[in-house]
This record gives C-alpha cells, sequence and structure tokens, in this order.
C-alpha cells in the first residue's frame, strides 16, 4: 500500500504566499518569516502582506480542527511591521481542509481547496472584533486575495481622515460665509460657476472642491519633482498664496488632471488675494492633517461628505450611492460580462462602462476596482489598467459641473501617478441655452444622433474632459448607441408631475433644478416626452425611467444593465413599460432589496425611501427569452465593502440552487455570511411580467410568504407546514368587478372637475369616504367622511359621477401601523375619493363577502403583496393598480357561501378590529379567518390554524411593522 508524507502547514503556508503573490502584483507577500515584527524578532507570521498605500495584513493558518489559530490571529492585532508605518490592524485565521495535508500535489490541493477563515479587527475603542461574529466564511485563494485586499484599507484612517477633512471645510465655510456680506459679488459669481443659486451649501461645496483640489495637488506633487507641495505655494507665510497656487496648477494642468483643477482653479481666481491667502492657509494645514493618515486614495471620503451639500438635490433627486451599496451592485454587474479575458489588459481596455448621472463617481470608482481586482487574480498589474481606464473606458456625465470634479478626482487618484491624455468625464447642458434652447443633461443622448455637441463658449465651469483644447466653442462627444458593455446608473427619482412635489408652487418638479422658470420647465418637459417617445419612459413613473431608456439604447447586445431604482419601479403601473421592456429584451435579470426599516431600506444615502437594485444582460439577437427572474432580499444593507463583497458572492453562489417561487411555501435560498443569514435568493417565472404585472417578491424577508401569495395567485392555497395544496379560487378585481374613477375626476378645482368637497352631513345628497382617518376606521362599517356639492353648470357630469357611486369601498395608502381595514363598506351609496374609491359589483350579494375576505389574513397577504412597500410600515397601489388585485373570485361562491358570509359580516360589523401589523395577535382578526376560511370557505381547522401562522409570519415583516414596537404582551392568537 502507497502511503504520502504528511505536508508540513509551512509547507501549505508557502504555496499559499505564493499563490497570493501571483494574485497581488502591487504587494509584498513573505511567508514563514522572521524578523518582521518590530521588538520581535523571533516571531514568524505564517504569512503577511504589505503595500506601501495600505495597512499591513496578517494571515496566520492551520490544519483543521486549527483550535488555536483565532487566539494566534488575535495575538498579532497592533503588532508594528519592521519598515512599515502602520500597525496590523487587521489578521485572518484560516483553516486548511485536514485533507491537504496528505496531498501529493500541493500546489493543486490549495488551489482548488474549500478554504475556511474569519477576520479579526479593533473598532475606535480599541475592542476586539470577529467578521463574521459566529461560523466561517468559505472560499478560495482568489477569496482571501480580495478579502486581504478590503480589509487593507483602515477604516480608522478613513474615518480620520473624513473628520479632518469636514473640520477644515466648515473652518473654510465660515470664511466664505463672511465674504458672502463684504464681497457678495465674489460668492455670486462662485455660484454661476457651479451653476447652483447663492446659497450656505453652495459655499461649502466650493469649499469641499478646493479641499479636494489641495488634496490631489499634494499626491502629484509626491511623485513629481516639478510639482511644488501645497506647503510652499500656499501655506502660512506665503506672501502671494493665491498667485502661487494658480501657477503650480497650471503647471499641473500642462501634464494633465483638467476634470480636476480646471474648476477649482476658476473658482480660486474669483477670491481676492486676502481671502484667497486665508482659505488656502486653512485648506493646506487641513490638506496635511489628511494626507498625514495616509489615506491615498477613497471615494469614500470626498464624495459623500460633497454629496450632502449639493444645493438643488430636493428637485435632482440625486443621493449619493453608500460606496457598499456601489460596491455590491457592481460586483453582481460585472459577473454578468461574458467572455472577458481578465488577465489581458488589452481586452478590458475594450470595455466600455457608462453612467450618465454620475454625480460623485461611487459608481464608475466600484466598476474599476471590480476590473482591477479582477486583472490582479488573473495575474495582472492593475497599474497597467489605469491609463485606457480613463482614457476609453470609464464614461461619467452630469449636470453639475462640480460632481464632475470629484467623479475626475475619484477616478484619476486611483493611480495618480499615471498619466492619460483625456478621460469621458462631461458637464451636461441643462436649461435655458445661451441660444435660447432648452436642454436636459445627459437625456439629449436619447436623440437619434450618437454623437452631440457641447457648447462650452467662455464658461469654465463648463469645461468638459481633461485637456485644455476642449474649453473650445464646440465639442462633439461620441456616445454612440449600442456602444456600450456596462451601464451603471444611480438616476434622478424625480417625477414630471407635481402630485407629491416638494413645493406646490413648482410646476414640474423633474425640471426645476438651477432656478429654472416655468416656461423652462414646460419647454423642458415638452422635450423630454419627444425623445422618451417610443421607449420605456414614463412620467408619472419619473426621469429615473427616461435614464433607463437612455442606458437600453447605449447598451450593445450582451451588455449588461445596472441600476438603483426606487422600489416602485418594482410594482408601480407607471413602471410597466420598464418591467415589460427587460421581460422582453433582457435575460439573467435579477432584483435586489431590503427588507429592513428606516435608514436600512434604501441603498443611497439620505433617501428615506425603500429602493432596490436592478442588473439584467441585454439578449442577443439569437438568443431566447429566459423564463426566470431571481430575487434577492437582505435584512440589511451592507455596511461596509467587505460585507458587499460577501453578500455579492453569496448571491453568485446561490444562482446554481435557487429554490423557486413555485417549490411551495418553504422559504427562498439562504444567503448566509458565516453562522449569520443575510437574506434570501428566490426564483421566480417572468410570464407576469410580460403582461405588466409587478414584481411581488421585493423587500420580503420571509420568502415563504411569497410562495404562498404567488400560489394563491394561481388558485392554490399552499400554506406553512402544509405540504399539500388545496383549490382556492382566486381572481384580478377587474375580473370580478369593476373601481371606481380618480379622485381628480371627482372634485375640483384645479381640475374641471363636477363636485367641490365639503365637511359631512347626514342629510348629503352626495355622501363620500374620501380620506383615512384611523380612529373612525376601526369596523368594516365606516360613515362617510364629507360630502360633495355639485359645481354650478356641471349637473350633468355630476350626476354621471354619482351613477359610480358604491357601498363598497377598497384602500389605496394602507398604513400597516395605523390602520385596520383593507376594504370598507358604507350604509348608503357614497363616493369614493383619493384614500378608499369605488368597488362596483352586479350583484349586490359579493359586497359582504369581500368586505370580510379583504380584511381577513389571506385578504391582507395578496393587499401587501400587489403594492408598493417604497414606505415604512405601509402598503400603496393606485386605483389603476387595483384592477389587477388578486382577490377572492366572489363568483365562485355558492348561494348558500354568499349567505354565510352575509352573516359573518353582520356578526363583525359592530366589532372593533386592531391594526393590521397586529393581525396575529387581535383576537376579533382570529375569529374572523376562522368565520371566512372555515365556516364560508369550508376548510378544516388545520388550514385555520395555517392562515394564523401565516399572520405571524406577515406581522414579522418589517415592510408591515415598520419598526414599530408591539405592545406588550402581544401573543398569536389561534
Amino acid at each position: 500500500m502507497t502511503t504520502t508524507s504528511r505536508q508540513a502547514e509551512s509547507s501549505a503556508n508557502t504555496v499559499l504566499g505564493i499563490l497570493l503573490q501571483g494574485m497581488m502584483r502591487g504587494a509584498a507577500v513573505r511567508y514563514e518569516n522572521t524578523q518582521v515584527i518590530e521588538g520581535h524578532p523571533g516571531l514568524r507570521p505564517d504569512i503577511i502582506i504589505t503595500d506601501n498605500q495600505r495597512s499591513p495584513v496578517v494571515v496566520e493558518s492551520e490544519y483543521m480542527p486549527a483550535r488555536s489559530v483565532e487566539r494566534e490571529a488575535v495575538d498579532r492585532l497592533g503588532l508594528a511591521v519592521v519598515g512599515d508605518t502602520r500597525a496590523i490592524e487587521a489578521a485572518i485565521a484560516l483553516r486548511y481542509p485536514s485533507d491537504i495535508a496528505n496531498a501529493s500535489d500541493l500546489d493543486n490541493a490549495i488551489r482548488s481547496a474549500r478554504l475556511e477563515y474569519a477576520v479579526f479587527y479593533k473598532d475606535k475603542k480599541d475592542k476586539t472584533l470577529r467578521f463574521p461574529a459566529s461560523g466561517w466564511l468559505k472560499g478560495g485563494v482568489s477569496d482571501i486575495a480580495d478579502l486581504i485586499r478590503l480589509v487593507s484599507v483602515s477604516q480608522r484612517e478613513i474615518e480620520d481622515a473624513a473628520d479632518a477633512l469636514q473640520r477644515g471645510i466648515e473652518r473654510v465655510a465660515n470664511i466664505m460665509d463672511e465674504m458672502n456680506t463684504s464681497a457678495p459679488g465674489a460668492i455670486a459669481n462662485i455660484a454661476q460657476r457651479l451653476s447652483v443659486p447663492n446659497a450656505p451649501q453652495t459655499r461649502r461645496m466650493a469649499c469641499a472642491i478646493l479641499a479636494n483640489a489641495l488634496i490631489f495637488h499634494e499626491r502629484i506633487a509626491s511623485i513629481r519633482q516639478c510639482v511644488k507641495y501645497p506647503s510652499q505655494v500656499c501655506a502660512k507665510g506665503v506672501v502671494n498664496a493665491k498667485s502661487e497656487t494658480l501657477a503650480t496648477w497650471r503647471k499641473i494642468l500642462g501634464i494633465n488632471y483638467w476634470p480636476i483643477f480646471a474648476i477649482a482653479m476658476d473658482l480660486l481666481e474669483q477670491i481676492d488675494a486676502s481671502n484667497a491667502r486665508r482659505i488656502l492657509n486653512t485648506l493646506e494645514l487641513t490638506t496635511g492633517e489628511v494626507n498625514s493618515l495616509g489615506v491615498t486614495n477613497s471615494h469614500d471620503l470626498t464624495g459623500r461628505i460633497f454629496q450632502q451639500l449639493i444645493s438643488d438635490r430636493k428637485y435632482l433627486a440625486t443621493f449619493y450611492t453608500l460606496p457598499a451599496s456601489a460596491a455590491l451592485l457592481a460586483r453582481i454587474a460585472v459577473s454578468k460580462l461574458d467572455g472577458v479575458d481578465w488577465a489581458d489588459a488589452n481586452a478590458i481596455s475594450k470595455l466600455r462602462v457608462a453612467d450618465f448621472a454620475c454625480g460623485t463617481g461611487a459608481l464608475l470608482a466600484a466598476v474599476y476596482e471590480q476590473f482591477a481586482n479582477r486583472h490582479e487574480r488573473a495575474g495582472g498589474n492593475a497599474v497597467d489598467l489605469h491609463k485606457p481606464m480613463m482614457e476609453d473606458a470609464l464614461y461619467g456625465c452630469d449636470v453639475l459641473p462640480s460632481a464632475i470634479h470629484i467623479t475626475g478626482a475619484t477616478l484619476s487618484g486611483v493611480q495618480p501617478q499615471v498619466d492619460f491624455n483625456l478621460s469621458r468625464l462631461y458637464t451636461m447642458p441643462y436649461g435655458r441655452q445661451p441660444d435660447n434652447i432648452v436642454k436636459i443633461g445627459s437625456l439629449e443622448l436619447m436623440q437619434s444622433s450618437s454623437a452631440m455637441a457641447l457648447f462650452n463658449t467662455n464658461d469654465p465651469a463648463r469645461r468638459t474632459g481633461s485637456r485644455g483644447e476642449e474649453t473650445a466653442t464646440q465639442l462633439i462627444v461620441d456616445i454612440p448607441d449600442d456602444g456600450f458593455d456596462l451601464v451603471i446608473m444611480n438616476p434622478p427619482f424625480t417625477r414630471a408631475t407635481n402630485h407629491a412635489g416638494a413645493r406646490r408652487d413648482v410646476v414640474n418638479p423633474a425640471f426645476a433644478a438651477f432656478e429654472a422658470s416655468k416656461a423652462d420647465m414646460d419647454a423642458m418637459g415638452k422635450r423630454m416626452r419627444n425623445l422618451g417617445r417610443a421607449s420605456c419612459y414614463d412620467g408619472k413613473a419619473g426621469i429615473a425611467s427616461a435614464f433607463v431608456a437612455l442606458a437600453d439604447r447605449k447598451l450593445k447586445p450582451g451588455g449588461v444593465l445596472a441600476f438603483v431604482l426606487p422600489l416602485s419601479a418594482a410594482s408601480g403601473a407607471s413602471w410597466q413599460k420598464f418591467r415589460r421592456m427587460l421581460a422582453r429584451d433582457y435575460a439573467d435579470l435579477e432584483v435586489c432589496s431590503i427588507a429592513a426599516n428606516r435608514k436600512d431600506i434604501s441603498f443611497s444615502f439620505d433617501t428615506g425611501m425603500a429602493e432596490c437594485l436592478v442588473v439584467a444582460r441585454k439578449r442577443r439577437e439569437d438568443e431566447e427569452a429566459e423564463s426566470a427572474v431571481k430575487f434577492i432580499s437582505l435584512t440589511r444593507r451592507p455596511d461596509g465593502f467587505l460585507q458587499a463583497d460577501l453578500i455579492a458572492k453569496s448571491v453568485l453562489n446561490a444562482n446554481d440552487d435557487a429554490r423557486g417561487i413555485e417549490d411551495g411555501p418553504y422559504g427562498g435560498t439562504p444567503l448566509n455570511i458565516g453562522a449569520e443569514q443575510v437574506g434570501e435568493l428566490l426564483e421566480t417565472p417572468s410570464l407576469p411580467y410580460e403582461r405588466g404585472g409587478g414584481w411581488g417578491a421585493v423587500r420580503i424577508k420571509d420568502y415563504s410568504l411569497t410562495q404562498t401569495a404567488y400560489a394563491l395567485t394561481q388558485s392554490q392555497l399552499r400554506l406553512p407546514s402544509s405540504p399539500d395544496a388545496a383549490e382556492l379560487k382566486v381572481a384580478p378585481l377587474t375580473s370580478v368587478g369593476s373601481r371606481g374613477l380618480v379622485h381628480r375626476l371627482i372634485v375640483g378645482p384645479p381640475n374641471p372637475a363636477p363636485f367641490s368637497k365639503v365637511p359631512p352631513s347626514p342629510t348629503a345628497t352626495y355622501p363620500a369616504l374620501w380620506n383615512h382617518n384611523a380612529r373612525n376606521e376601526t369596523r368594516i362599517v365606516c360613515e362617510p367622511d364629507s360630502q360633495l356639492r355639485a359645481r354650478r353648470g356641471m349637473e350633468d357630469q355630476a350626476n354621471a359621477v354619482w351613477a359610480t357611486a358604491s357601498r363598497t369601498h377598497l384602500t389605496l395608502d394602507f398604513t400597516f401601523t395605523s390602520q385596520p381595514l383593507t376594504a370598507a363598506l358604507t350604509d348608503q351609496k357614497t363616493i369614493g375619493g383619493r384614500a378608499w374609491p369605488n368597488i362596483i359589483f352586479d350583484d349586490e350579494r359579493l359586497e359582504s363577502p369581500f368586505i370580510i375576505w379583504e380584511n381577513s389574513s389571506l385578504g391582507l397577504l395578496l393587499f401587501w403583496w400587489h403594492s408598493n412597500r417604497q414606505q415604512d410600515g405601509r402598503g400603496v397601489t393606485t386605483i389603476s393598480a387595483i384592477e389587477s388585485l388578486p382577490i377572492l373570485d366572489l363568483r365562485a361562491l355558492a348561494d348558500a357561501q354568499l349567505a354565510t358570509a352575509q352573516k359573518i359580516f353582520d356578526e363583525f360589523r359592530e366589532l372593533e378590529l386592531q391594526p393590521a401589523y397586529l393581525a396575529d395577535a387581535d383576537a376579533n382578526r382570529a375569529l374572523l379567518d376562522r368565520r371566512v376560511v372555515c365556516d364560508m370557505l369550508g376548510f378544516d381547522d388545520a388550514v385555520y390554524e395555517g392562515v394564523r401562522m401565516l399572520a405571524a409570519k406577515w406581522c414579522a415583516e418589517p415592510s408591515v411593522h415598520g419598526g414599530k414596537r408591539r405592545p406588550a404582551g402581544a401573543r398569536l392568537v389561534v
């Protein structure tokens, strides 16, 4: 019998170190070395990775069961590495599979091994933390390399640098605030060059740009002897700080970096010498403090601060994509690029990536990082990518020149020592132009020509590109249709309508930025409608749908679309064309949302609304349409690059064995980081979306609810813990009844509607149930809250509207945390208003079963499944969308069942129901479930108990309870 000798751990470490070195060309990887730890010459870390731009990382490893490896990793934290100015902030504990010890080919064994590992680090309070908190991460050598790249970036340094930069900006902002009084003309000129009104946040934006330019100035000076340091041109003691700084910046422009320094120079030129000296002196100190912390480049630094300063955010609705969210979206999107040889820098340079609303460049930077990491893992050197990335691959457009500045600084700073001759960063014309024509920014690219002209005349703030000669009168920008491999965006969310505008005096919020006049807004809205024809753009969905249409136009077959969108894109009726476009023209669709509350519901900073990530690949002509869509629901948004990377890997690994929506109420495929479940993945058919239906499987923590809801839409009752399905006929509401009129056709002004609305009266001719009042809506029978009066001369129209009155009403805006009712009945015919439109049945006997069904747990589930869950604790729909609301097919009920339904209704008309989020603990709701499930529908106690378990699961959903604390003692009632 042949035996193999046992491989020593040191041999395994040597092989692993060699493999890591091949994937990390810019770093030094040492293994089994002594004399590497300051003060501990005999200490021999298994593997230590150093990089002069990053913090050292140690890997301590053992064969399974590796009982002491975690303690050894923790012991390395805080130690100083010989020849490195930084201490060890992160240590990886790694467990080799035991079979590696007996491998005859150690290199191949480690290359193919499933390694287990965890990271240890210290927080700000010097407390040692483990990631994951329990369990182990699992992956191969390339995953270890990715992990080292992520944890070698010092989060402590980034936070300290961000704080230092913020302090410096605030000090300089105080100087500019003084200038607003003493030199208002200069401040007005600065605001004009930033293309935003003069306001405190505008002045802070200017300060951020100057600070960012000086930080980058310091980096360039450190690698180019011909460039003086900021301390030489603008520190205290320099007599002509303004002129010296401008002269140096002109020299830098002679090298490159036009997007960074052109606008900074223009701002500085507006400031008088005395105040410029004060500002530059302050920022020079700030620059020194930031750079002394060792942060060479991070789009998590100036970008996130800058985003808070954008003046017109309330109209442009541009929200900063959080760096971790950008990393998650980029990782999933880049994984869908087919046929790329990541070892070939030339092949990578041929890729074309665009963000047509780039903001601070977070998404472009995240894609660049993915390209660089994949190239290094394949054995390449990321430095080789910088010039082609900047010159050819990355396209960024924005209407704010200040945003282009930050994007330019972010991308250029990845490899500041590498020159490039041009860049594809453009400030797009927006609003009324000098030739009196209106422009709508990047959306101008929707016109038929693949190239467009940017007029830059004499406005330096409108400079585009990276070379001075591009400030000529006209610049032709070639952004061809069908020319891009990846379009990645977090577009503005504003809508052309003002039903929910930030200000009622703004006619068209989508185009209200930059102090646009009503005529300008009207003209811009008209241009958008013209350019958006025959696309998925819908004015009610908002400008975001126009950017999706633009992306679709620019993507080549096989290209990848990757967007951050409002959650309304998943279910809103105005987004139907978008969903239909994806079902028809795209494959490999994945939709990621967050089943959480408050700030964690979005992937962007400070939106206050739920968002989703949508990633899909444009089908080639010969490619058949796919029949599946994958939904990912996270328990919280990623809070760092490491977690984002691991979530993306978990998603990609789960794709091969995804549980389906038709598989029964067993939940989705778990997504785990170590022992923690961070979400679920569920595969669904795409056919419903081709018919314009919504994506119900978003923002759901427990996908067994989705499986039950979907089964109900297919007329099957499949409950948790019940393996068997029962038939229960369900149909769209429009097949059973009809809905009334939208409220804007009932009450005016400003609309030419026949009624005005006044307080209620017991003798009202035209009573109305108009608004929500939770205190008056605890029973299934409600009193009218208003009355309508026919407007003079519109009596005939009023009578036509009154003909749609009925006793049954369905809510459009259901706040689960305070309102008990999905549907309500009025004893007399009543016009339904904004919150309670009419539901009309030809057979009045269907009214009672409709009311009790909709307020049962099964009715609540289907309403929630069908609604837009963009806000905490609310399910919102529209009057057009309720036509497709799945309800019990009341037409299938026998006469005896209808009679039973009437008895149940009569029993419950005087009973109080608690808010919907307490449906599981509400004794009356439990009684209603029993009456509906057992007495009306004829199911047994086991089905009733399954419905009550379903109610408990539903009430545990974050989108239902909205984070609201349950009352003490609230428990499941069966």
